[in-house]
């Protein structure tokens, strides 16, 4: 719970500056920002929690105070301006300057350029779920579809997570006919067969449940942040308001993270990764929907929300022998 208190500590310091920067109608937007962050990412913290679960406590630690830093500076200040900066083929401190000075040229740059952004994502989140949907699995959620003979004919191939992946990317190339959301794609599918390369490579190590998770865990909530930050220029122009509401949401999900984790809630619960799984599996096809159509963060949201909330309620059932 200690995680928790510290997350409501820097909550309150976090309100008080955004009370400072803009008055109560900054500390109104933080706090939907807050709930923006946290109703988008809730399936992250699950998955999180399974891939923490197998990490030593240490690491568990790092990843709140290592992690912490990275999510706030890193994905919500420093990676929108790092994209505008390339876009716009422009300096670091440039962007900077832009951003602080010129709010709205600069969410226009970040715009712009949201379907690279989406197409990455969404890349990156659906091998994701393709690699839980295709393991070798004791527990079965949606019977219908994993219990299916084609689908255990079709988990025995070696490569099938990464067959429909490239299927599914030639398909969105057709459709858009742009080579940048090809390289963008196609680069959150190279950056997950990389990261699970180094995992085999450090496996007879200790580095496996460490340095490798812990990247593995800062790219997964890279993904699922870039909806976030981008959908929160609807509320504000100011990046240290969304960099303070979506810091605290995603402080708070880390803490939830690490909550799960040690109150062993995935194995008291079944379902529940199952759930945060096809979450992800909407909330990929989203984003690629969102390169053609605009789609609210409520609906994106509520996707993921109700995979969560179906499979904790089926877990209970499970838990009570009603199933």
């Amino acid at each position: 719970m200690k995680y928790f208190y510290s997350s409501f500590i820097l909550t309150i310091l976090g309100l008080v500056a955004a009370y400072f920067l803009g008055g109560f109608v900054a500390v109104y937007i933080c706090i939907l920002l807050i709930i923006l962050e946290v109703s988008l990412s809730f399936d992250n913290a699950v998955v999180n929690a399974r891939i923490l679960r197998h990490m030593s406590q240490v690491w568990q630690r790092r990843f709140i105070i290592y992690g912490i830093p990275i999510a706030v500076f890193g994905m919500r200040f420093l990676f929108p301006i790092l994209i505008v900066s390339i876009a716009a083929d422009m300096g670091m401190l440039q962007t900077l300057n832009l951003a602080l000075n010129n709010p709205d040229e600069y969410h226009h740059a970040l715009h712009s350029n949201k379907n690279q952004i989406y197409i990455f994502g969404g890349g990156f989140l659906l091998m994701v779920f393709l690699s839980f949907f295709f393991e070798e699995k004791e527990t079965k959620w949606i019977r219908f579809l994993e219990d299916n003979h084609l689908i255990k004919t079709l988990s025995k191939s070696q490569n099938i997570t990464l067959f429909i992946a490239i299927l599914a990317g030639i398909i969105l190339i057709m459709l858009t006919q742009n080579s940048t959301y090809a390289i963008a794609y196609f680069s959150a599918i190279v950056l997950y067969l990389g990261l699970g390369m180094f995992d085999e490579i450090f496996s007879t190590s200790g580095i496996k449940s460490g340095i490798m998770g812990f990247l593995y865990l800062e790219v997964l909530d890279a993904s699922f942040s870039f909806d976030g930050v981008i959908g929160a220029f609807a509320m504000s122009q100011d990046i240290f308001i969304i960099m303070i509401g979506l810091g605290i949401g995603a402080m708070f999900v880390r803490s939830l993270t690490i909550y799960m984790v040690r109150k062993k809630i995935l194995e008291s619960f079944i379902y529940l990764e199952h759930g945060a799984h096809y979450a992800i599996l909407a909330l990929a096809v989203i984003m690629f929907i969102k390169i053609f159509y605009e789609v609210s963060e409520i609906i994106t949201g509520t996707a993921s929300m109700l995979f969560i909330t179906l499979a904790l309620i089926h877990s209970v059932l499970k838990r009570r022998n009603i199933d």
